[in-house]
């Protein structure tokens, strides 16, 4: 299984991007795909995910302004980020794991622990 993200760039505040993952060879039909970052000097944190049968979760500080979607039978996620803050500069990770991950979670999100697959990174810079 191999995970690519694409879609990172350097942008002023206020402005957008979109991030898109694909999980190649991952055979199964239910998931938990997951969108984390690492922001400069800070540890992991999970950003949205979407569960194969369609529910997201959001982390309370992206709610509104990010859109976790995806393409199911390509297993493709992509997150719309609008109005991008400073402090949303990061390392944006994709990541893929069981259908429980996304279910069995307390709040919102997975937990990083939890996902078998995870891409290499794509950098997201939002200047002020």
């Amino acid at each position: 299984v191999q995970l690519a993200e694409s879609g990172g760039d350097t942008v002023q505040s206020g402005g957008s991007l979109r991030l898109s993952c694909t999980a190649s060879g991952y055979t199964y039909s239910t998931y938990c795909m997951a969108w984390f970052r690492v922001p400069p000097g800070k540890d992991r944190e999970g950003v949205a995910a979407i569960a194969s049968d369609g529910t997201t979760g959001y982390k309370y500080s992206v709610a509104g302004r990010f859109t976790v979607s995806q393409v199911n039978a390509e297993h493709k996620i992509y997150l719309e980020m609008q109005n991008l803050k400073p402090e949303d500069t990061a390392t944006y990770f994709c990541a893929v794991g069981s259908l429980r991950e996304c279910k069995d979670n307390i709040g919102p999100l997975p937990s990083q622990y939890g996902m078998d697959y995870w891409g290499k990174g794509t950098q997201v810079t939002v200047s002020s």
